[in-house]
């Protein structure tokens, strides 16, 4: 196998790890609770990525992408991590975290807005089958039920704003690491931070949850970190040395791969209408691409920073 295969096959691995975080994250949050749970996976992601990625030193960083950057990726992490923790129930993390791969086709609205990117008319349908897709997730056995959906978003309305925020603050964390990273990763340093704010949380608020260690929560707690910390690194070496376009086509397809994760993670069946819905999220990511790659031929680069 050479360099470029190896290279490919290591970016689909970050695929699979990044597609494992939602059911992850809600079975460290049922023994550490959302906040704590949250903290510890920060925290051990954090040591992995410092053994993986390496730490730059601050004077590397532009100073747009130190503050922007940070403050956006920082504000991200914290709301996939609570809005999962938060959930009522597995199947309402599942839920809620096809309300966070919006991303997708909220990036490529931001590209066309605040880039000259241009983009052909299939930009339209893509946002409207992505947000169509979500009302069918949201709808439960009713599909696409507007109503249904309201009910749903109602009886937790914390985990599934915060999950439409991070989408929102995701896509712009892509669009202007693309113009003022300056080719400097600085996933390290925001983990760090990711946990300090949840340490700091948790001391303020507490958590009513408290924290159960056993074997399994902490099985559970390694597993997570590994897929936060390793999905980063493993991602980056795939973008640098592999196959670009054929790994920036697979992740739209995260949202499905993920819920079919999740669900056998928490034992939690999915009907038809959730599976319909998921696939009209990953259809409208992909037209979202493919409006911007038809005019420029290229593959996306707000896209190559990943995500979960």
């Amino acid at each position: 196998m050479n360099q470029y295969t190896k290279a490919t096959a290591i970016g689909f691995c970050a695929i699979l790890l990044w597609s494992s975080i939602v059911g992850l994250i809600k079975e460290v949050s049922h023994s550490f609770g959302a906040t704590g749970g949250a903290a510890l996976i920060y925290t051990v992601a954090s040591l992995f990525l410092l053994f993986t990625v390496k730490w730059i030193p601050l004077k590397k960083f532009p100073k747009k992408y130190l503050i922007y950057g940070g403050l956006l990726m920082v504000s991200y992490e914290l709301c996939l991590a609570l809005s999962i923790g938060y959930s009522q129930s597995s199947k309402q993390a599942i839920e809620v975290g096809m309300v966070n791969y919006l991303w997708p086709s909220f990036t490529m609205v931001a590209t066309i807005l605040f880039t000259k990117k241009k983009a052909s008319w299939l930009i339209v349908p893509g946002i409207i089958v992505s947000m169509l897709g979500v009302v069918g997730v949201l709808g439960g056995d009713e599909g696409l039920n507007v109503r249904e959906m309201l009910s749903n978003v109602q009886a937790n309305p914390l985990s599934y704003g915060l999950a439409f925020v991070g989408a929102i603050l995701w896509a712009a964390y892509c669009v202007i690491t693309v113009r003022m990273a300056k080719g400097v990763n600085g996933i390290t340093l925001f983990f760090i931070l990711v946990a300090v704010a949840l340490w700091i949380k948790y001391f303020i608020t507490g958590d009513p949850a408290g924290m159960h260690f056993s074997v399994s929560s902490v099985v559970y707690l390694v597993l997570a970190a590994c897929a936060m910390g390793f999905g980063y690194a493993a991602w980056n070496v795939g973008i640098l040395g592999g196959n670009v376009t054929m790994l920036t086509g697979a992740s739209y397809f995260i949202p499905v791969l993920s819920a079919a994760l999740s669900s056998l993670l928490l034992a939690t069946p999915l009907g038809f209408s959730f599976w319909q819905g998921a696939l009209m999220v990953c259809g409208g990511s992909v037209l979202c691409w493919l409006a911007t790659r038809v005019r420029a031929n290229a593959v996306p680069g707000p896209v190559s920073g990943g995500g979960h």
